[in-house]
């Protein structure tokens, strides 16, 4: 089961850091919010997008939208969202439930400021009903992803 990849994964990093799991879903910021009793926005969403070859996981507070000119200045070329397919194939997580750390395939991870705000955001922890409340330091540490600011508006 993904989570307990997860789950495994994190404990070379931090033994503290727990997965939640629900029986509701929490495959959405909005459901997901709802589940933790949150600001829509502590939700991290993590949204893989391509440019031809080339794959790049963004992960963003709940209330931003990317920006197509910043992810195709990151990307290298036109900035597309993955479809539910590739979603999958490259992170080996499915659209709801992805996890922005132990990737199937090694992408760049691009952590957006916009979480900066927050002592702790939530994160997918591998399925459509788990989170994982982690702060952005320890998150930017898991990933390796780079801090940029790639909010539209």
């Amino acid at each position: 089961m993904p989570v307990n990849h997860v789950r495994k994964y994190l404990k070379n990093y931090d033994e503290k850091l727990e997965p939640i799991e629900f029986e509701e879903s929490t495959s959405t910021v909005e459901e997901a919010a709802r589940t933790l009793g949150v600001q829509p926005a502590q939700i991290a969403k993590s949204i893989l997008f391509r440019a031809g070859e080339n794959y790049a996981l963004f992960v963003t507070a709940g209330d931003v939208r990317v920006n197509q000119k910043k992810a195709k200045a990151l990307l290298g070329g036109k900035a597309k969202l993955a479809s539910r397919e590739e979603v999958e194939n490259i992170t080996g997580y499915k659209v709801g439930g992805v996890c922005p750390f132990a990737l199937k395939v090694n992408v760049p991870i691009y952590l957006d400021k916009s979480m900066e705000r927050f002592d702790v955001v939530y994160t997918a922890a591998g399925t459509a009903n788990s989170a994982l409340p982690i702060s952005l330091d320890k998150l930017q540490e898991i990933t390796g992803g780079t801090i940029v600011d790639v909010q539209a508006g």
